[in-house]
């Protein structure tokens, strides 16, 4: 297993590229032996990352998702960012249930979906337009494979 290692990926904002996502995180996990549970909560949040980006980010134009994987020990980051339109209040957008587009019957539970999947959500605003969420997950497999 490696100490550090990470990936970079980008993709069009389209909502069919984020089974891709999943898969590219979930295949650049592996090297952690996570467990089944580990690698569905891992891939639960990125879903909900990515498909914030596809419903909200680029509401009238098309745009491109950027994703990158850091793992460090066993320890994994993941920052999905856009360069999108933003989001206004941050904090109102955490809130459970809250949504900007409720006509969608969409249930404003990305952000709590990633939290309770997640050791650790952030969540900024970028300094030139759009949004980065980094997301962050101690695998405990990992550890239990180090101490073997």
């Amino acid at each position: 297993m490696y100490n550090s290692n990470f990936m970079e990926v980008s993709f069009k904002a389209l909502s069919i590229n984020e089974g891709f996502a999943r898969i590219c995180v979930a295949g650049f996990c592996v090297q952690l032996n996570p467990s089944i549970d580990e690698i569905n909560d891992i891939k639960t949040a990125v879903s909900e990352a990515v498909t914030n980006c596809v419903v909200h980010a680029y509401p009238n134009q098309n745009g491109v998702i950027f994703l990158r994987c850091e793992i460090d020990g066993e320890s994994i980051k993941i920052v999905v960012r856009d360069n999108g339109v933003g989001i206004s209040d941050i904090d109102r957008a955490r809130e459970p249930f809250f949504t900007t587009k409720p006509s969608e019957e969409r249930s404003g539970m990305g952000f709590a979906v990633m939290e309770s999947f997640m050791d650790k959500v952030e969540v900024e605003k970028n300094e030139k337009g759009g949004t980065t969420v980094t997301m962050y997950k101690q695998v405990s497999s990992a550890l239990q494979v180090g101490n073997a």
